[in-house]
């Protein structure tokens, strides 16, 4: 397992678990710290980022996943850490905080995944109206009215393959497409709003929302063009990981996750839920049932809904989870 460490070794210690799955810590996941008084852990998942064998699936699973966490915080002679986790890293946090509750010190997390099958379909399985904005067709290997289990089985098997083809080189490049094109429907909306509340928030949503609006088309233009480039093959490794995950319903049993929250909760641990209101991928609403359950619990609960989507790096977003982040307990 990859790992990196940031900021100030004497100051107060936090993991940041990255989203995905399949995906990795970046850069700019970063920003909600103050790397002058806090020390980061910066881990990237089984299979993920620059963990080797990047894209391995075999033996990779949320128990595996939190048992790594918790060697890691051996290794680094960690008493306790305070956790930052975004989108699928908030299924790990509450499963680390369930099998470890006496290890976290407090948990930020940002918009909660509920592993649902509307999450999980509605990012798979596309409205045509989705994909004639998106002008790509017939391109996408499964179609809106199949079953969410099958067209999983049916993307796996085209990741999977071990000498991908034209079909399997669009699936990995349209999954990434919609990952996108979700982002960018998270932040429309959030623009739409702001335009008619908060100009000055507007202008900086607006500049957001051409970034990926830009990325979007990109991605579009890349759909038919022949050949595997180096992000084609990174995409696969991801993709991979993210349909073993999804198949499998993140190896989470029923419950569980809410256990962790009321984990939490009797632990006393303070939980700051931070779930963007315009969230596309994530439904604010999953954020607002975990707060509700660590708060009936006697939790020491926060739950702030910025005006903005999906992403940690939006203008509303990133301000949320700086004062969240940076906080002093009493």
């Amino acid at each position: 397992m990859a790992w990196r460490t940031v900021g100030t070794p004497q100051g107060e210690p936090w993991l940041l678990l990255h989203g995905g799955p399949g995906s990795s810590c970046q850069p700019g996941m970063l920003r909600p710290f103050d790397l002058s008084r806090q020390w980061v852990v910066a881990p990237d998942q089984r299979g993920c980022g620059a963990s080797c064998p990047r894209g391995r699936t075999a033996g990779n699973h949320t128990a595996a996943l939190v048992a790594d966490m918790e060697a890691l915080r051996e290794h680094l002679g960690l008493e306790r850490w305070s956790v930052l986790a975004g989108s699928w890293g908030t299924v790990v946090a509450l499963a680390y905080t369930l099998a470890h509750p006496q290890r976290v010190q407090r948990l930020v997390l940002r918009g909660a995944f509920a592993l649902s099958r509307r999450e999980v379909g509605g990012l798979l399985l596309p409205s045509s109206r989705v994909r004639q904005s998106l002008g790509w067709g017939a391109l996408w290997p499964v179609s809106r009215g199949a079953v969410l289990p099958v067209a999983l089985q049916r993307l796996t098997q085209l990741i999977q393959s071990g000498t991908p083809g034209v079909a399997s080189l669009r699936a990995a490049r349209g999954w990434g497409l919609l990952e996108t094109a979700s982002a960018a429907r998270s932040q429309r909306r959030s623009l739409r709003h702001a335009a008619l509340d908060t100009p000055g928030l507007a202008a900086s949503i607006r500049r957001e929302w051409a970034s990926l609006r830009k990325a979007e088309k990109r991605a579009v233009a890349r759909l038919k063009k022949p050949g595997k480039t180096r992000g084609d093959r990174q995409a696969f490794a991801k993709f991979r990981v993210q349909a073993h995950y999804l198949r499998h319903r993140g190896f989470v049993r029923a419950g569980q996750l809410d256990r962790g929250v009321l984990q939490a909760a009797r632990q006393g641990l303070p939980m700051d839920w931070v779930h963007g209101r315009f969230d596309a991928i994530c439904p604010p609403a999953n954020s607002r049932r975990w707060a509700a359950l660590g708060r009936a619990a006697g939790g020491a609960v926060s739950h702030v809904e910025p005006h903005s989507g999906h992403l940690g790096h939006e203008p509303d977003m990133l301000p949320a989870l700086r004062r969240s982040v940076r906080r002093t307990l009493a």
